[in-house]
C-alpha cells in the first residue's frame, strides 16, 4: 500500500496533469468567477446536489474528515460559526432530535450556537456526517463557506471537480 507521502503525490500530479472527474450536466452550469460567486449565485439545489455527489463516508473516512471539519469550522468567522449551529440543530431537529438530546449526546459546552466553541460545532457537524449524511449535505448547502476551508488533498480534489463545475468551460 502506497504511503500517504506518495498518495498525496499521485493526486497531486493527476490534477497537474489535467486528470478531472467529470460531473454530468456541465452543459448547464453557470460561470463562477470564484467560490464566493458560486456561493452567492447558485441555487441552494445546485449546492446541494455537488455536495451530495461529493460528501461521502466511502470516499471520505472520519479519520480524513473529522479533522478537516474541525479545522474548517475555525477558520470561519464567529457569525458564521453560529449560523453553521444553528443550521445543524435546526435540520436535526427535523429528525427527531432536540438540541438538549444533543447537547447531553455529544458532550456540548452548550445548545445555544452563540456560546458553542469550535469543538462543541465540529462534534455537531462530525455526529450529522456519520449519522445523517443527508443533514450533512443540507447544512453544507445552505452555509457552504465550510467548504471553502477544506485542505485534506483528498477532500480538495473532489473539491477540485466541483471547481470545474463552477466555473464551467472558462480558460
Amino acid at each position: 500500500m502506497p504511503s500517504s507521502k506518495d498518495y498525496k503525490r499521485q493526486v497531486m500530479d493527476d490534477l497537474a496533469g489535467g486528470n478531472k472527474e467529470t460531473l454530468p450536466d456541465e452543459s448547464t452550469a453557470e460561470n463562477y468567477q470564484n467560490f464566493d460567486d458560486f456561493a452567492q449565485r447558485s441555487s441552494r439545489d445546485e449546492r446541494h446536489q455537488l455536495f451530495s455527489r461529493s460528501f461521502d463516508p466511502e470516499r471520505f473516512p472520519s479519520s480524513q474528515m473529522e479533522p478537516e471539519l474541525q479545522k474548517a469550522i475555525a477558520q470561519i468567522k464567529p457569525n458564521e460559526r453560529d449560523d453553521v449551529a444553528r443550521e445543524f440543530f435546526s435540520q436535526l431537529k427535523k429528525r427527531g432530535l432536540s438540541d438538549r438530546d444533543l447537547q447531553k449526546q455529544l458532550s456540548l459546552s452548550s445548545r445555544d450556537p452563540k456560546h458553542m466553541s469550535t469543538d462543541d460545532v465540529s462534534k455537531l457537524a462530525a455526529f450529522a456526517y456519520h449519522n445523517y449524511l443527508n443533514v450533512f449535505h443540507e447544512v453544507l448547502a445552505d452555509q457552504p463557506v465550510l467548504v471553502k476551508f477544506f485542505s485534506n488533498p483528498m477532500i480538495g480534489a473532489a473539491f477540485g471537480a466541483i471547481a470545474a463545475k463552477w466555473l464551467g468551460g472558462r480558460k
